[in-house]
């Protein structure tokens, strides 16, 4: 076991260095307000762990005594005499609990809580995760097939439900899970917790956390008759047993009336109703409390019960006007929503990490959006990043590939990474502003419907380039896993969206926030090939030009993705003149819960990897036969293997120049999960390095 897993492990419970925020800030405090109540965590069974983290700041905007019972419902009681009046809301929310650790130290989970979507479980696969230990949040992703081995899960067009789901966190065995200090039964729930676009907050359970939101905000006026109860209440997804024991062990208050905000839907909900049979309150919490009706209240949102599920302030507004009548509260100031302090989903940095500057580049560029045709944010990351030697003779084709050509003009060699993504684009625009949209790329839709959405508007002459929030919108129902057509809502209007300078053909992505995982191992959307422009980065960073005695070109092309744009434009230009080109993209491995192990096997961490064979060309034996050599030499273990997709090194075939691909293992490619070990791409870019070095 490596000591930087148990450096990692040691220190697991602080949270990393970079916060996951969408989009552009919150406009308005009640946005604020809401996003911060939408993104508590709150586990159903564990709410005891965090709910007593806001007796503080309620007390300090409610001026009311705030407690919180051995349950971890938070109450608040304000007025005196008759009528009494309870106002209540369920804080958790449904999630999934480990139970199991494999020994090659995967997890799977149980969900708990019911789920109100069909799509819920599945909108958690190929996304980011996190273990919600005692020591602190570990971060995870659930594993998804393959985007790169679509015909060999041709059949599996079944919705994923919750015991589908693998969870990796980076470990190799169970006993490095341990040391992550994950445990049976520790909570998981997706690690993008809320987020805002136009005038909508988002997130799991937007609806029901506003109502949350609405009762503390209710709790600041004055209850000038009667007395009332504001209520918290742990385990809503379990009929309110929590609410329940509130009204039980309070013998001073009967209430006369009670108030529920429950979980969202399409349309408002305001209504009394008879227990039996048509609440989700359980009718034991109304026994528990004597009375026989309750008051029913749900304001309307957009994706119910969708991890994307979307609130208007507006709707905000009317919901809070509801629960303040109810509560009888009079006199809330002006601006009465109240924001609660949210965890930063941050890692904790490993002590003494050698792979530290590796992941920080790799980080700066993962992250950056680079849309097929729209690369330029990518390039001009890389090209600050050249040294000084590069950078001075560095150059932009027409295609928009960024060169660095260096030594003698004779037997060249090519290197080629591509900066593009898979990602979409918009094909058309309804007057409600729902955005169609075209896949660029292998997109695997499944991957991102009912996600969080970015639209990137086109490079501006001068100025801040600006990007669109939004959501990409789940379908109402699933009973097949892939929707055939992928739209998405920015919260405007057709017009709206036309006034912002949104054009046909606009790429839209989601956010991105790569993260470490355990030991060397890092995820995030668009490693494939962000991972192989840092190695070429690397490599290029290590090569002292002046020794060379041939040709060498160092390429970071476009459009990779959609068709091999920029290397077609390359190879049209110098392919006759070039000997050798490597394609420095991923080998995706199946080594996941998910494949079959007969091809494609490497193992993350088990070194770079000489990509003899894929669907679209084969390694000369010679060329391979050099490549093993000069893995030797520089001491690098290397592993060979056969994998599907194809490289930017086919546009060379052509032309007489043999293609091999130089590779780093990847899981669950052209998803938002993919992952790889930063240890392989460290020795990946030595590899490139001696390759160049080495005489053709």
């Amino acid at each position: 076991m490596s000591r930087h897993l148990h450096a990692h492990a040691v220190i697991a419970a602080a949270l990393l260095a970079m916060p996951c925020r969408l989009g552009a800030q919150p406009s308005t405090s009640a946005q604020r307000a809401l996003a911060s109540w939408i993104a508590f965590d709150a586990p159903t069974g564990e709410e005891s762990r965090t709910t007593p983290n806001l007796v503080k700041p309620l007390e300090a905007a409610t001026g009311g005594r705030v407690t919180v019972d051995a349950l971890g419902n938070v109450i608040i009681r304000k007025g005196s005499g008759m009528p009494k009046r309870v106002v209540a809301c369920a804080i958790d929310r449904p999630g999934f609990a480990v139970t199991q650790i494999t020994r090659d130290g995967m997890l799977r989970l149980h969900r708990v809580g019911g789920a109100s979507h069909q799509l819920w479980d599945q909108a958690h696969e190929g996304q980011q995760l996190e273990i919600l230990t005692e020591r602190g949040a570990v971060p995870a992703v659930a594993a998804i097939r393959n985007g790169h081995f679509v015909q060999q899960h041709s059949r599996d067009t079944l919705v994923v439900a919750a015991d589908d789901l693998w969870v990796d966190v980076g470990a190799r065995t169970a006993a490095e899970v341990a040391l992550l200090g994950v445990r049976l039964l520790d909570p998981v729930q997706r690690r993008l917790a809320s987020w805002t676009y136009a005038s909508h907050a988002a997130g799991a359970n937007a609806g029901a956390r506003t109502g949350c939101a609405a009762i503390m905000a209710a709790s600041r006026g004055t209850v000038s008759r009667g007395e009332t109860m504001f209520v918290l209440s742990v385990q809503g997804v379990f009929g309110f047993p929590g609410l329940g024991g509130v009204l039980a062990r309070q013998p001073d208050f009967r209430a006369d009336s009670i108030t529920v905000v429950v979980g969202a839907r399409a349309s408002r909900l305001d209504r009394w109703t008879r227990a039996a049979g048509a609440s989700p309150v359980n009718e034991a919490v109304l026994r528990a409390a004597d009375v026989e009706d309750v008051h029913l209240l749900a304001p309307a949102v957009r994706a119910a019960g969708t991890l994307v599920e979307s609130i208007e302030i507006g709707e905000a507004d009317w919901l809070l006007t509801q629960v303040v009548r109810a509560a009888g509260a009079s006199d809330l100031p002006a601006d009465p929503w109240i924001t609660i302090p949210v965890r930063e989903r941050r890692v904790a940095p490993l002590l003494n990490d050698p792979h530290a500057p590796v992941m920080r580049l790799l980080q700066h560029l993962a992250d950056l959006p680079g849309v097929p045709g729209q690369e330029w944010r990518v390039r001009e990351a890389i090209e600050a990043q050249l040294p000084a030697w590069a950078k001075a003779i560095a150059t932009v084709d027409d295609a928009g590939n960024l060169i660095v050509s260096t030594g003698p003009a004779r037997d060249t060699v090519v290197f080629m990474a591509h900066m593009d993504e898979v990602s979409y684009d918009v094909q058309s625009i309804a007057r409600d502003g729902t955005v169609t949209l075209r896949g660029r790329g292998g997109v695997a839709n499944s991957a991102w419907e009912g996600q969080a959405a970015l639209l990137h508007l086109p490079r501006p002459a001068s100025g801040v380039p600006d990007t669109l929030p939004g959501i990409f919108v789940p379908r109402d129902n699933g009973r097949v896993r892939t929707a055939l057509t992928v739209t998405a809502f920015f919260g405007l209007d057709s017009a709206a969206l036309v006034a912002r300078g949104v054009r046909i053909g606009d790429g839209v992505t989601s956010p991105k926030t790569s993260v470490r995982l355990a030991g060397s191992r890092f995820t995030g959307r668009s490693m494939d090939d962000r991972a192989g422009s840092t190695a070429l980065l690397l490599a290029v960073r290590a090569i002292d030009p002046k020794v060379l005695d041939h040709a060498v070109m160092f390429v970071w092309t476009t459009s990779e993705e959609t068709g091999l744009a920029g290397a077609i434009a390359l190879a049209n230009r110098v392919g006759a003149t070039v000997r050798r080109a490597y394609s420095i993209d991923t080998f995706v491995s199946s080594e996941t819960p998910l494949e079959s192990p007969h091809f494609a096997f490497v193992s993350l961490g088990g070194g770079p990897v000489l990509r003899a064979i894929e669907t679209s060309s084969v390694s000369p034996r010679s060329i391979r036969r050099g490549v093993e050599a000069a893995a030797r030499t520089a001491r690098i273990p290397l592993q060979t293997g056969l994998t599907q997709g194809g490289t930017d090194g086919t546009a060379f075939t052509f032309f007489g120049a043999p293609n091999t691909g130089l590779s780093w293992p990847g899981r669950y490619s052209h998803t938002p999960a993919e992952v790889l070990d930063l240890q392989d791409l460290q020795q990946l870019a030595t590899l490139i390095r001696a390759l160049a070095m080495q005489r053709p």
